[in-house]
């Protein structure tokens, strides 16, 4: 069914008895309903094209988070105990409702991040896959058995819930990450506490007004916002048993580290340097469209982003093609048509991108293409940065160590195939790479020797669908369970193993007296 939904604009535009786009404040949700915040205390959330404030966040308060903790707690009693096919049915119904607002949704996400309309509704496409793996949860969540382990002894084990999780989302994928978060949390029956990035929160709010029309309880998930204060508050409270994050690396180091102090269970995914190797024997046109996609495409700001290309011999030559390929991406406002990359998040993003270009300039790189002065015709005080190449790179450059997270490739040579999987691997990140080759035997190489989680062959970003996990690893990821798939269920279930003993021998085979009893 189609749900009635206030449109972008009412939301950005304060229909909800504000006066103006600056006043819009986001709400909380706790115990199924839409709070107003307490707070004095305010984050602006601005459209990264304009930067101008369309919105504001609260710095949530203690009293109010724990509200929702207190809201997590009392609903888990119940929650937990309603059967899969129940949580199944409302998983059911919440992905319905995601088809039939995904527009809204991808809306949402153009306004706050910046997004290409396209890409803005593969976030949520690729958020709405788990929602749809979610929905196998009796599958999912069954445990096993073994009937006569010994003499009339059997052993089986349960799959079950945790109690109250808690999910920490990035800007940079509104609608999916959450999306990786909570359905699988709540579908195997713990309830969540969400804390979106507060820089994007609205498609966070969104969903949960379309959880709610899918009938989940109150306080089956609850939404805090917030910085420092709201993070530390999910790793330091002690009935929060796990804790999913994804985001930067210094952020996740920290949540992992506190929060594995309270004795919680992490899942963290953090920094990436993806590498793809492009081989002489490649598919030339194939393997440069593919390149230029996933180094530029969502301005770079991928943790799966391609940022990174060893061209291996004679495929250098291709360099220069796949500099006039990137300088016909039209960069401009998210819902422009025709737009292939929009704005990075913030001023402060962009300049960090620019300072790490330059760095590389200065360490003796070549700038084949710059794309830090871009304007956008009427959107000045955006924050575009257009595609930009750094050749001649090598592994000791500040601009290879660090993550730029923007629309910046840089290339570095390599002579062999074995020397390209060489810098791979002595890379510390591991979320994932790719190699473009028409070679099977070179192929099934580099998949058996490099040391990266996540590996395409002539796939640039090999995100695996919600059947199997997102599997980054090495300084990428910190923890013991992966995102969704069958990692993501044992992530939020424990298990109990039960050993039962009934003999045989003590089965009553006393007859049925039909006589009358006797005194003896």
């Amino acid at each position: 069914m189609m749900i009635r939904l206030l449109s972008v604009e009412a939301r950005l535009m304060g229909k909800r008895g504000l006066a103006s786009a600056a006043s819009t404040t986001t709400k909380m949700f706790i115990d199924g309903k839409f709070v107003e915040s307490k707070t004095k205390d305010f984050i602006p959330i601005s459209d990264p094209a304009t930067n101008e404030v369309v919105s504001r966040v609260p710095n949530c308060t203690q009293d109010e988070m724990q509200a929702a903790l207190e809201s997590s707690k009392k609903a888990f009693k119940t929650w937990s105990a309603t059967s899969v096919l129940s949580r199944q049915q409302i998983m059911f119904k919440f992905q319905a409702l995601i088809k039939e607002n995904m527009d809204e949704l991808a809306k949402i996400v153009v306004k706050e991040n910046g997004k290409i309309m396209a890409d803005a509704h593969g976030d949520v496409l690729r958020g709405l896959q788990v929602v749809e793996h979610a929905c196998s949860i009796p599958s999912l969540q069954m445990g096993e058995t073994v009937p006569n382990v010994a003499r009339d002894m059997d052993t089986y084990s349960l799959s079950l819930p945790l109690g109250v999780t808690a999910g920490i989302a990035p800007f940079n994928f509104p609608a999916m990450i959450p999306l990786w978060m909570f359905p699988i949390s709540i579908a195997c029956g713990n309830t969540m506490i969400m804390k979106p990035s507060e820089r994007v929160p609205g498609a966070t709010m969104l969903l949960m007004e379309l959880l709610n029309a899918a009938g989940c309880p109150p306080g089956v998930v609850n939404v805090i916002h917030g910085q420092h204060d709201a993070v530390n508050f999910i790793c330091d409270a002690p009935e929060i048993r796990a804790v999913s994050f994804v985001g930067s690396d210094q952020a996740g180091r920290h949540i992992y580290a506190r929060a594995s102090k309270s004795g919680k269970r992490v899942q963290c995914n953090m920094a990436a340097k993806n590498h793809g190797i492009v081989m002489p024997d490649a598919n030339k046109e194939n393997t440069l469209n593919q390149l230029a996609g996933a180094a530029f495409g969502a301005a770079g700001q991928r943790c799966m982003a391609l940022s990174t290309a060893l061209f291996v011999g004679e495929a250098k030559a291709w360099i220069p093609d796949l500099v006039e390929r990137a300088k016909k991406l039209k960069v401009n406002r998210g819902d422009a048509p025709g737009a292939d990359l929009g704005p990075v998040i913030t001023p402060q993003a962009k300049q960090r991108i620019c300072d790490l270009v330059e760095s590389g300039v200065k360490e003796g790189a070549k700038l084949v293409l710059d794309g830090r002065n871009i304007k956008v015709p009427g959107h000045e005080n955006g924050n575009f940065v257009g595609p930009t190449i750094l050749t001649n790179v090598t592994p000791k450059m500040k601009c290879y160590t660090e993550e730029i997270f923007g629309p910046v490739l840089i290339i570095l040579d390599a002579d062999t195939l074995d020397d390209a999987i060489e810098i791979i691997n002595c890379n510390p990140f591991g979320n994932g790479t790719a190699i473009f080759t028409t070679n099977g035997a070179t192929a099934r190489k580099f998949v058996n020797l490099i040391d990266v989680g996540q590996v395409g062959v002539n796939v640039p970003i090999p995100v695996p669908l919600p059947m199997f996990s997102f599997t980054g690893s090495r300084r990428s990821f910190y923890g013991d369970h992966y995102f969704y798939g069958k990692n993501g269920v044992k992530f939020f279930t424990q298990t109990k193993t039960v050993t039962q003993l009934w003999r045989e021998s003590d089965v009553s085979h006393s007859k049925v007296a039909v006589a009358m009893p006797t005194m003896k």
